[in-house]
């Protein structure tokens, strides 16, 4: 397969789970998000959407990488990432589809530790591939804390 075509693939996939992800979000942002009591810290929605449209393509560049290093060097650093693009869409399915910050806050530490593996892991197969997926965990590590802060301030206990 050509290198700009797996480019292409890896791209898509990262960006289509973003997609799914969003399905969650749309019609709970502009109701029972809106009604949220939220931190200081939290950014305009607005802010989000080209937050995690770069996101996934740092994903999905990496996933590339790593893809044409070969999996074979390593199959977990291709089940870590799959993991993760799992995981990823099911937070916005408990925070956004069911309601559910504690749950989700729960979900994004999993999601969280999922990522710090796969970074581990693909770093010894391509190290641009491991620095690639740094913003993620960091922004991760900052939903992460406003998951709990909007959980806390609103007494949401599920």
């Amino acid at each position: 397969m050509k290198p700009i075509l797996m480019l292409i693939i890896a791209i898509a996939i990262c960006e289509f789970a973003g997609l799914l992800g969003s399905i969650f979000n749309f019609y709970s942002i502009p109701t029972w998000y809106a009604g949220l009591k939220k931190p200081s810290f939290n950014p305009p929605n607005w802010i989000f959407g080209p937050v995690w449209t770069i996101l996934f393509l740092l994903m999905g560049i990496s996933l590339y990488l790593i893809w044409t290093h070969g999996f074979g060097s390593s199959k977990i650093a291709l089940w870590l990432f799959i993991l993760q693009l799992v995981l990823n869409i099911l937070w916005s399915a408990l925070f956004f589809g069911l309601k559910n910050p504690g749950l989700a806050f729960a979900e994004i530490v999993l999601l969280w530790v999922s990522i710090a593996a796969m970074i581990f892991s693909f770093y010894s197969i391509s190290e641009a591939a491991a620095w690639l997926m740094v913003p993620y965990i960091l922004w991760v590590s900052f939903a992460a804390v406003l998951n709990f802060s909007i959980w806390m301030l609103n007494n949401i206990i599920k």
